[in-house]
Parts: C-alpha cells; sequence; structure tokens
C-alpha cells in the first residue's frame, strides 16, 4: 500500500489552508475599501465603515493611514490595532 494519496492530500490541504490565511493578512487600502471590507477591521462595524467612506467622499482621499482619526468615532488605538492591515494607495 503506498501512501503518496495521502501525504499529497495533507500537502495540498496545507497548502490551501496557508493561501487562505495570507489572503485574510492582506492590507486594506482605506481609499478604495468598500463597507464590507472596512468592517473586517478590528474595532470598526458597518457604521464607522460606513462614515470612513462617508469621509472619504467629502474629503478627498485619505493622506496617511493616521488620517482615519479623522473620522467620528475612530480613534488613534483602533487605528493602532489595524496598523498592519492599512494601506494607502
Amino acid at each position: 500500500m503506498t501512501r503518496t494519496p495521502l501525504f499529497a492530500t495533507l500537502v495540498l490541504l496545507f497548502s490551501l489552508m496557508a493561501g487562505f490565511a495570507h489572503a485574510q493578512d492582506a492590507a486594506i487600502n482605506i481609499n478604495t475599501a468598500d463597507v464590507a471590507t472596512l468592517a473586517s477591521l478590528n474595532g470598526i462595524g458597518d457604521s464607522k465603515a460606513q462614515a470612513i467612506i462617508d469621509y472619504r467622499e467629502a474629503n478627498g482621499p485619505f493622506a496617511s493611514t493616521a488620517d482615519l482619526t479623522n473620522v467620528k468615532g475612530i480613534g488613534a488605538r483602533t487605528v493602532e490595532k489595524n496598523a498592519d492591515r492599512l494601506a494607502i494607495k
């Protein structure tokens, strides 16, 4: 009996899981993200995500991720918790 199919299956499953984990850690461009994407950030729900979009539409694109603190209800701590997932492009 050969173990190659079992080994190949385990390698494939590990590869898929690693790919999904990497995809979840992808940076979020706060100048183009939609409500659902922004709401996936730690401490940001649907209403704050919509506030980000409303602020962006009224004031233009964010110059830096720290500018998120200009949005009502979003503080420096929220920006710090999400710093590794935020991007400006």
